[in-house]
């Protein structure tokens, strides 16, 4: 019936293979992450283990398969579920079925991570999480190639990405005076949780630079987002800025998939042919209103009652979006739909880095020989180039860069240091060095240290990095109390 065609964008079938196909593979790289990540930190011996929590809250706010029962097995099988559900994704067969068979299969990576997340307590506490959640659900409905992409759907995902780009505008005017005075990149790039192969580059580049970058990332958060509404062609082109400014942030800096998410989202407004006339190879259908049959009417009304559910959620982002209190990364129900975002409000001047270190001497003096634990992502070895990191994401490592910022003194963080002290595989697995080579050591402390980047003169005469200079023990050598005898 031709009183639907309001309903259809049959031109904007390369932005749902973008969206779907593009959703799925972070999807699969957050299961991975999971799979190789999850059991030392929060499976059955873990640092803070999934079973003493659901056992301190026998009501979980939130649903998830392990609220009954949890164990590093059933964890590996549900990853191992994901990681095939989001492959078939990929390469694009559900898509090949009827519309509710890619739905089904975005639902069921929805409810499965949603399963992880809500039980991940402080190492699944970021923003991309609650994001790719809800870009797994919304994504959904876009359907198959069966049916003509709803246009609705797409107008909600660009909905979701000004959520993801005005909220962090709006959060940095609401933040620290150094966005609102232009310097925040004077430390950004040396100071963010895990930087990148190219993040000292960026740093040493001129203050003046430095302020062209503050401001070109105010008019693509507060200016941008608004012409994602726009007509064709001035939404791709809006689009076209939003990818661009991300993938500045993904050359400077490791920030998991929340990048990545963002282009991808981009492209829910980005039409066929506007994108077929800047990349000719992008194929383009002749006729795409008589190439995909109509909508059925049982899709429409289901797409038509998610709309509606959609909207109705919309009502807390946008009343939050208008408040000077601003929450940042923050979901208003407990299926993790239409939330607000936000991140960086304000910008970090020093870097404080805590360094671990263990010694197998008998008396942890100072003179000891102490040996330094080398970690895959965050800052250690100051003649090491950080490694480009993301869209996989180290749960450890950006949570070391919390402690300087928080307290060292986290019930994660000693139970770190007693897996150090035990030798635990799976805790070492994590890292990047163990210097003891799976020996126990007898003495494991924490200091810490203020580093910086080094300049190009300091590099060519030292070869470091960074420069780092120690401040303080923060936490004073620890040992596991020796087995007592027996008749003691």
């Amino acid at each position: 019936m031709d009183w639907v065609s309001w309903f259809e964008a049959p031109d904007y079938e390369f932005a749902r293979q973008v969206l779907q196909r593009g959703t799925a593979a972070l999807y699969f790289i957050a299961f991975l992450s999971s799979l190789n990540q999850f059991p030392a930190l929060l499976g059955e011996h873990g640092l803070l283990p999934v079973p003493r929590y659901v056992d301190g809250h026998r009501v979980l706010r939130r649903p998830s398969l392990f609220r009954w029962k949890y164990s590093d097995t059933l964890l590996r099988a549900v990853c191992a579920a994901g990681l095939a559900v989001s492959l078939t994704l990929v390469g694009g067969l559900p898509q090949l079925g009827p519309p509710w068979l890619p739905l089904a299969a975005f639902l069921a990576l929805w409810l499965l991570y949603m399963s992880i997340v809500n039980v991940g307590q402080t190492f699944y506490g970021f923003g991309w999480e609650m994001l790719l959640l809800e870009m797994g659900f919304t994504v959904g409905f876009l359907g198959s190639d069966q049916v003509p992409p709803p246009r609705t759907i797409l107008v909600l995902l660009v909905w979701l990405l000004f959520r993801l780009e005005f909220g962090a505008g709006m959060i940095k005017i609401h933040g620290g005076s150094e966005w609102r005075d232009l310097t925040a990149l004077y430390y950004h790039h040396e100071t963010q949780p895990m930087p990148g192969p190219l993040s000292r580059q960026a740093h040493l580049l001129p203050k003046a630079m430095h302020r062209m970058e503050v401001l070109g990332n105010h008019f693509a958060q507060l200016v941008v987002p608004f012409f994602l509404f726009a007509p064709q062609p001035l939404a791709t082109i809006a689009a076209g800025i939003v990818v661009f400014t991300q993938l500045w942030l993904v050359g400077s800096g490791n920030f998991a998939w929340l990048n990545w998410s963002a282009i991808v989202l981009a492209f829910a407004a980005v039409s066929d042919p506007v994108a077929h006339a800047v990349l000719p190879f992008i194929p383009q259908r002749t006729n795409p209103a008589a190439a995909v049959p109509q909508t059925p009417m049982w899709w429409l009304a289901v797409v038509l009652a998610v709309t509606v559910l959609l909207l109705v959620l919309s009502y807390w982002p946008i009343r939050n979006l208008l408040s000077r209190g601003q929450l940042m990364n923050a979901s208003f129900n407990r299926w993790q739909l239409v939330n607000t975002y936000g991140a960086f409000g304000t910008v970090t001047r020093h870097r404080v880095e805590i360094v671990v270190e263990g010694t197998q001497a008998d008396v942890p003096v100072d003179e000891a020989d102490w040996r330094e634990y080398g970690f895959k992502g965050k800052p250690g070895d100051v003649r090491r180039l950080p490694r480009q990191w993301a869209p996989y994401h180290l749960r450890l490592d950006w949570l070391m860069w919390f402690l300087p910022l928080r307290t060292v003194h986290e019930e994660w963080f000693y139970a770190f240091l007693g897996k150090l002290l035990d030798a635990d595989p799976p805790t070492l697995r994590l890292l990047r060095q163990d210097p003891f080579d799976g020996d126990r050591p007898r003495w494991v402390r924490a200091r810490s240290f203020l580093y910086r980047f080094a300049t190009r003169a300091e590099f060519r005469e030292t070869g470091q990095r960074w420069i780092r200079m120690e401040l303080y023990e923060v936490i004073a050598p620890l040992s596991l109390p020796k087995p007592r005898r027996r008749g003691q």
